[in-house]
């Protein structure tokens, strides 16, 4: 729980809908999880405290789809530590099919042929491990996607 500040001094612990440790078991089973506003009505993912539209803290889970349009990428040659190794590779922002916006990878595209032709292309998510250490605990998982057909 994270406490808030609120006027007088008070706080609030806010409790998370989806803890991290939630999400990424999710995203382990290929489902991406996010939060929809019952104040307003937008989606959130991954998953916030608090809705980004409206600050409202009254959500419910919904699995999205992960299914999207790729809006824009760039390729990766010079990789963080964790990767080194593991280049090149391209990661991606998709606006999801539901409206929120969210980076992963992209497979099955070379990254020294990718363009600007592959920006509006339809995607689906389709996870794997990313795998950055000696052990299933050292790995990390990320939405990854692929192009649909």
């Amino acid at each position: 729980m994270r406490p808030v500040r609120m006027s007088r001094g008070c706080f609030v612990r806010l409790e998370p809908k989806i803890t991290v440790k939630d999400y990424l078991a999710a995203l382990r089973e290929n489902r991406l999880l996010g939060l929809k506003c019952r104040e307003c009505g937008f989606i959130t993912a991954p998953p916030r405290l608090a809705c980004r539209h409206c600050s409202g803290r009254n959500s419910e889970i919904l699995e999205l789809s992960g299914k999207g349009k790729i809006a824009t990428f760039t390729s990766v040659y010079i990789p963080p530590e964790s990767r080194r190794g593991k280049t090149p590779y391209t990661v991606v922002l998709v606006e999801l099919d539901e409206g929120p916006w969210i980076m992963g990878n992209l497979s099955g595209v070379d990254p020294a042929q990718i363009s600007l032709e592959i920006i509006g292309h339809s995607v689906i998510m389709n996870n794997t491990l990313l795998l950055q250490g000696e052990s299933p605990e050292d790995d990390i998982i990320a939405p990854l996607f692929e192009l649909a057909n």
